[in-house]
C-alpha cells in the first residue's frame, strides 16, 4: 500500500514539472538561509559565552584583611559568585608590569607600591545578567572590608542586548521563511490538485479510500520538503568550507572566536525534519479546500 502511494505522490511531482522544482529551489534556499542564519547564531552564541566567562568584578580593599581565606569563603558561598581569588599589592603591581610591557620600567620609579590589595570575582551563571551583576555589585559593596567595587556590569549589559537582539531577528527571519516555504508548496500541490480533479472524482465515484486519494498530495509536499532541506545541508556544507577559512582569523579578532563552527548534528536533523513538516503542512493547505469541495 506504502509503495502505491509513494508512486502516486513521484507521479503527481513529475506531473508537476516546473512548478515542483521551483518549489523545492525555494524551499532549498529559505532551509539554507535559515540554517546559515542558525549557523552565525550558534558561532556568537558561543562568543557570548566566552565573554560571559571573561566578566570579572573587582573589589578593592580598604587594607589587606587580616583573614583573608574567611572573606573569600563568605564570597564564595553566594549563589552569584562562581570563584573569588585575592590578589595582593605586589601580585597587582606584577600585573601592571606585565600589561606596561616595555614601558615598565615606570614602576620601578615609584617610591612605593601605590596600588590596593583586591578580590577578583567571577559571577556564575545568575550572577552574569544585568540584574543579577547590579545586585552582586551591590552585595559586595556592603562588605566591610570593601572600599570601591568596578567591573562587570557594562559587559554583561551588552552582551544582554547582543543576545535580546540575536533573539528577536531568528524569531522574525525564521517566521517569514517558514510561511514562503508553506505557501511555495501549497501552491505546487494546489496545482497538481487542480490537474488531477478528474481523476480524483472517478476514484471517488468507484470507492477508492479518501486516504488514497489525499496522502499520495501529502506525500508530494514531504518529498519536496525533504528533497529541499537535504539540497540546503549541502549547499550550506560546501559554503561552510569555502569561507570558514577566510571568515575564521575575521571572527577571532572580533569576537574572539579562534575557530567558526559547522551545524551540531541535532540543529542539521532540526532542519531536515523541519523541511518535511514545512512541506507537509503546504499539503494539508493544499488538501482543505478539497476535502470541503468532496462534502458539497
Amino acid at each position: 500500500m506504502f509503495g502505491f502511494l509513494l508512486g502516486e505522490a513521484l507521479r503527481d511531482l513529475r506531473r508537476a514539472g516546473r512548478v515542483a522544482v521551483s518549489a523545492v529551489v525555494l524551499i532549498t534556499l529559505s532551509l539554507a538561509a535559515l540554517g546559515g542564519f542558525w549557523m552565525l547564531s550558534a558561532n556568537l552564541g558561543r562568543a557570548v559565552s566566552q565573554w560571559r566567562d571573561r566578566v570579572r568584578i573587582i573589589v578593592y580593599l580598604k587594607r589587606d584583611p587580616a583573614d583573608v581565606e574567611g572573606v573569600l569563603r563568605r564570597v564564595r558561598e553566594w549563589p552569584e559568585v562562581a570563584s573569588a581569588a585575592f590578589v595582593g599589592r605586589a601580585e597587582a603591581l606584577s600585573s601592571l608590569k606585565r600589561v606596561l610591557g616595555k614601558d615598565a620600567g615606570i614602576v620601578d620609579q615609584l617610591a612605593a607600591n601605590p596600588l590596593q590589595s583586591s578580590i577578583e570575582v567571577r559571577p556564575s551563571a545568575a550572577g552574569a545578567t544585568p540584574e543579577g551583576a547590579r545586585a552582586l555589585i551591590e552585595r559586595l559593596a556592603t562588605l566591610p572590608e570593601t572600599e570601591e567595587v568596578s567591573g562587570g556590569i557594562e559587559w554583561v549589559e551588552r552582551l544582554a542586548q547582543w543576545q535580546r537582539l540575536l533573539a528577536m531577528v531568528g524569531l522574525g527571519v525564521g517566521s517569514l521563511l517558514a510561511l514562503a516555504a508553506i505557501l511555495t508548496v501549497t501552491t505546487s500541490t494546489t496545482l497538481v490538485l487542480h490537474a488531477r480533479r478528474h481523476e480524483t472524482e472517478i476514484m471517488r465515484l468507484v470507492g477508492a479510500p479518501e486516504v488514497a486519494i489525499r496522502l499520495p498530495l501529502l506525500l508530494q509536499g514531504m518529498i519536496q520538503g525533504l528533497l529541499g532541506a537535504l539540497i540546503a545541508m549541502g549547499l550550506l556544507a560546501a559554503a561552510y568550507r569555502a569561507a570558514a577559512p577566510w571568515f575564521a582569523p575575521l571572527l577571532e579578532r572580533l569576537v574572539g572566536l579562534p575557530e567558526v563552527a559547522f551545524l551540531a548534528a541535532p540543529a542539521v536533523v532540526a532542519l531536515i525534519a523541519a523541511g518535511a513538516v514545512l512541506g507537509a503542512l503546504g499539503g494539508l493547505l493544499a488538501l482543505r479546500p478539497a476535502g470541503h469541495g468532496g462534502a458539497r
